[in-house]
């Protein structure tokens, strides 16, 4: 059976089981599946789902994989969102796309390099991974944008996000580009970064596309 049918209905059962559902003929009802007969077979002959009583619930391998999926798209979500300000039908499609291919490794470190969010940018909440489990307080982002950068701090630019490819060529001519080691002066009244030996001033708007990752 095709897997993204499996994982689809994984999905659909965590989102019930998130409003508080577990029957049957409500997960009939709100799949999308065309043989929906077939598929609770292949869920149930998995075991990763049991039916008793008119309700549907997971198992412990079932609610594991259905928790990666959901991790894996919500985290996709905020990413998009968050960094490559990426319209809403967009951030839905990919991120779908995302929740089928993203390894293990690749989901910690995209979560770490987030900070760890606790809710995906529709308020619903981020199943938690190993890599959360080491942070008893909340901690910083790796990667922010250069307004949310410490004054005094040195950083390296990882990446700019800019729909306006002349204002990508005139950061480049001026030296702000990925992998720079840039200094923050100042923020107020401008934004003021030091590369090497020069300094130069960069309007607000400009400064929210510009990501950094502290550099020692």
């Amino acid at each position: 059976m095709d897997q993204e049918r499996i994982d689809e209905a994984l999905e659909l059962a965590w989102l019930m089981e998130e409003e508080g559902h577990h029957e049957l003929n409500r997960f009939k009802l709100n799949s999308d599946d065309v043989n929906f007969d077939e598929l609770l077979n292949e869920l149930t002959g998995q075991c990763l789902i049991v039916i008793g009583n008119e309700e549907a619930k997971f198992t412990e391998k079932g609610r594991a994989r259905a928790k990666g999926l959901i991790r894996r798209h919500r985290l996709a979500e905020q990413l998009f969102t968050e960094v490559f300000k990426l319209t809403e039908d967009l951030v839905d499609a990919d991120a779908c796309k995302m929740e089928h291919i993203l390894s293990e490794e690749l989901t910690e470190s995209v979560c770490t390099f987030l900070g760890h969010p606790p809710k995906c940018p529709h308020g619903k909440p981020i199943p938690r991974g190993e890599c959360c489990k080491k942070y008893t307080i909340e901690v910083e982002p790796l990667v922010v944008r250069l307004s949310d950068f410490e004054v005094g701090l040195k950083g390296r630019i990882v990446f700019i996000v800019s729909a306006e490819t002349a204002r990508l060529n005139k950061l480049g001519s001026m030296g702000i580009t990925a992998g720079s080691i840039i200094r923050l002066l100042q923020k107020k009244p401008s934004y003021v970064i030091q590369i090497d030996e020069t300094s130069i001033a960069v309007d607000p708007d400009i400064a929210k596309e510009i990501f950094v990752k502290k550099a020692i």
